[in-house]
């Protein structure tokens, strides 16, 4: 396993002999347009392993992407390996229906530290909630992205991550009132804790996820960044968002595919074959592009 692997993997051919924070921000990027943040071992008879060989050979030497307890714990690796000042952290989804922060921490994140500033990097959320770029552990500074304007809120025992974003204008109309689409312009993504978290916190969420009733075991989710927004396959609707922000909207073109068009779409949009044969799914569960 060797850093120069995972550059290629997320063609990055820069320099990264400075430890500053251009280099985190071009790295972060690059991986977040090149690996997809997606569950599909779940929907393929496979399992989701908690070990970074397996994790390493997944993503970076089998072209695959994988959800945040993998794609965090490899970026992890990659900032030790090249000598940042990183800690793991967990963090606990907003649940729209309870209208509260999950009560475990189900979502891997890093904070790094550059010249004594701490920044919080994330490449595995996915879908319009995906920043581009680490955001300054600053509480409520406005941090616009391609995506909209994140902003980090220091509660005393935790810190907030929240995003406001703009008006959305849904091409076909069948769309115009799924539940995939976000109604909201601003929402709470996650909270957390500086409290360092090593891969052993998350063993119990990562077979609980997947083995019991989830979001993840509900619903097959790939999902990329492109240059101009991004891509995901839920179950067997695909959408391509594109942001416009001089505009003040971002462009859903959302549609149906079918069994068919499944294997052509993850490997023309997201650079994906898999050797297993994917089950597809969209059960009734709370998910929003």
């Amino acid at each position: 396993m060797s850093l120069e692997e995972y550059f290629k993997r997320i063609d990055f051919h820069g320099s990264y002999d400075k430890l500053d924070l251009e280099t985190l921000k071009l790295i972060h990027k690059h991986h977040v347009m090149s690996i997809p943040f997606e569950n599909l071992s779940i929907h393929c008879g496979e399992k989701n392993i908690m070990d970074f060989d397996v994790i390493f050979n997944k993503i970076v030497r089998n072209g695959r992407g994988g959800w945040c307890l993998e794609n965090n714990f490899l970026f992890n690796w990659v900032l030790r390996e090249m000598g940042y000042d990183t800690t793991s952290l967990g963090s606990r989804v907003f649940n729209c229906i309870l209208n509260d922060f999950s009560p475990l921490d189900s979502h891997f994140i890093n904070k790094v530290v550059i010249d004594g500033k701490a920044y919080i990097t994330d490449v595995s959320f996915g879908v319009s909630f995906q920043v581009w770029e680490p955001l300054e552990l600053i509480s409520g500074k406005d941090q616009p992205q391609a995506a909209g304007v994140f902003r980090l809120i220091d509660q005393g025992d935790i810190w907030v991550l929240e995003k406001t974003g703009r008006k959305k204008e849904i091409l076909n109309p069948e769309f115009a009132t799924s539940s995939l689409v976000n109604s909201k312009d601003h929402n709470q993504i996650y909270c957390f804790t500086l409290v360092p978290r090593g891969a052993e916190h998350f063993l119990e969420i990562n077979n609980k996820l997947q083995t019991e009733t989830s979001l993840f075991t509900s619903k097959s989710i790939c999902s990329l960044q492109t240059p101009t927004g991004f891509r995901a396959l839920i179950g067997w609707i695909y959408s391509e968002v594109t942001y416009k922000p001089d505009e003040g909207i971002d462009v859903f073109d959302i549609r149906n595919i079918t069994d068919d068009e499944i294997e052509q779409t993850l490997r023309e949009k997201f650079n994906i074959r898999l050797k297993n044969k994917l089950q597809p799914i969209n059960n009734k569960s709370f998910y929003t592009l």
